[in-house]
Formats: C-alpha cells, structure tokens, sequence
C-alpha cells in the first residue's frame, strides 16, 4: 500500500529543558516541502547548518542519541522526538532549536505527539519509497543482542525482552505487533534510571535537568515518583519507544521483524550501519513497484536532505 509523503499544517513550538544539559530550550517545528526530510537547524549558533536525521550523521554520546553534521554542529537526545514523527509518519520537517539538545518534557514521547496532533498533518503530492531489507543481520556485544528479519507483512514487529540484576524491573519482555499502527502502547513510557547510578551520571555531566517530573527513579524495589508507573512494564515498553526514534534514522518505514535483548541507543546505530553500508543489502522502490535505479546505485546517498524520499 503506498502512502503520501507527510508534514504537519503549521508551526508547533514547544519549550522545556535539557534532560543531560539542564538548559531551557525553545523547539519549532515548521512544516516543509516534500523531499525535505528530517532537519534540525541550531538558532543559537551564528553560522548555523542543517542537521538532518540520517543515520550516517550518528555521533558516539553518552545515554542518548546524537546527530552531528560535516561542521560539528550537533543536536542531542532526539530519540523521543524521532519516534513522535516515526508514530505519526511525518516524513518532512524543518526543526528549530535554540541549544544543543532537545527538551525532555515529561520523559516520554506523548507531549510531543499531542501538540503534533493539536496542529495537524498534511499529505503532500509525492509517494514515499520503500525499502526492501534482503536478509537477516543481527548484533552482538556482551549480553546485548539485537536481530533484525525480513518479513513478508507489511509491518514492523519489535520484540523487546530487558534482564536486570535489580529487584524491581528484573525481567521484562514485551511485544509490540505493528509498531506505527499500535504506537500508543509504548508513546506515554518514560525514560527510568536507578538511584544508585545518579552519582555516577552526574559525575559524567550528564542529567542536570532530569528530575522526577521527567524520569522514573527506582530505589530498590520501589519507585520514588509519586504517581507511580503509568503501566507495570513501563521500562521495556520505553526501550522500544527509543528504539523506534532510532531506527527512524534509517529514512524509511521498514518492515519486518526485531528481536532485541538489552538493547540500547550504541546497539541500533551499529545495526543500521551493518544493514545499510552495503547497497547489495537491500533495495528501494517506488509505488508502482519498479526498482529505483539512482536509488540502487547509491541509496540513501543521494543528498541528505533526500534521507526520505
């Protein structure tokens, strides 16, 4: 089934902080033209350049996920925000931020997609590509693990399982069937942490801003927000939330099947990379299911601001 190519009617613009910076940011979201992609621009730098969200511009970071572009410009902690247009298939956007990071709002994604919602999507007059992934690759690193598989549906089914030594979490797995269609299961989870790793974050810089009103904090087998979990396998269900912000880099709406054992932000990135730095790995067509042929020679490499087409 071929879908439109998708951006929102008007400006959203959302304020917060920084989870790791602790700095207050003012985000803008414009609609763009079609082919446009994804694309951050930094207000507060005098000589500003397009980042756009590919996963070629993935930048090593700490306990979040950076984009960065050929200047060292850099936005940070895009996942959740990533996974909000994923859910709602927007496919173009010009991103206005005034700092390095975006906010964290309440932890999750569900702020986001609300004042997404709140203005509104448009289709524009050109189809989407698809991909066509041709085999199996999978990720190892210590008890890390992350496979992904071609399907013959139409969907992408993530298979998400966590294993902690802790008393409250332990184990948890959870399957999400049709990840855009049935988003809502995961979109309202939020990012979590334990008590005991605090002093070690902050030692690393990181967290100045978080807080309860934006993280679950567990102390042993307790959690120490007031209103408690939103659902009692809220920390696998926002692994997924992550994931799918991740993957999104990608530039298209896959289809198929991931399996997932303690991943995280390092695992996805270095799963994309394995899939896509090689042109026989997969791909591209157009919606009358002719092969795209400047595609297949050079896929998702045709310009950046092309990463979805």
């Amino acid at each position: 089934m071929s879908i439109n190519q998708l951006t929102i009617k008007k400006k959203v613009e959302i304020e917060g902080l920084g989870l790791h910076s602790g700095l207050p940011v003012n985000l803008k979201i414009f609609p763009a033209a079609k082919d446009t992609g994804i694309c951050f621009i930094r207000t507060d730098l005098k000589k500003s350049k397009p980042i756009y969200a590919n996963w070629k511009n993935i930048s090593p970071a700490n306990l979040c996920t950076k984009i960065c572009n050929d200047d060292g410009q850099s936005i940070s902690t895009i996942e959740h925000l990533m996974f909000s247009f994923y859910a709602l298939k927007i496919t173009n956007l010009i991103i206005e931020i005034n700092g390095p990071e975006v906010p964290i709002m309440d932890g999750s994604a569900k702020i986001f997609i609300d004042e997404i919602f709140t203005a509104g999507l448009i289709e524009q007059n050109k189809k989407i590509n698809y991909i066509n992934i041709l085999k199996s690759f999978e990720i190892n690193n210590s008890n890390k693990y992350i496979k992904y598989e071609p399907t013959n549906n139409n969907v992408l089914e993530v298979n998400y399982q966590l294993d902690y030594k802790d008393q409250l979490i332990k184990k948890q797995n959870f399957k999400l069937k049709n990840a855009q269609k049935n988003y809502s299961e995961v979109s309202s989870c939020r990012t979590f942490c334990h008590q005991e790793d605090l002093e070690k974050i902050f030692a690393m810089g990181l967290a100045k801003g978080g807080s309860l009103e934006n993280a679950i904090v567990i102390s042993g087998n307790k959690v120490l927000n007031q209103e408690g979990l939103r659902c009692k396998d809220e920390f696998v269900r926002h692994k997924i939330l992550d994931f799918l912000g991740d993957f999104y880099l990608s530039g298209f709406f896959i289809s198929g099947k991931i399996t997932c054992r303690q991943g995280g932000h390092e695992l996805t990135a270095a799963l994309l990379k394995k899939i896509f730095q090689n042109n026989e790995n997969f791909y591209t067509y157009s919606e009358n299911n002719s092969i795209n042929q400047v595609s297949k020679k050079n896929p998702l490499n045709i310009s950046k601001i092309q990463a979805i087409v």
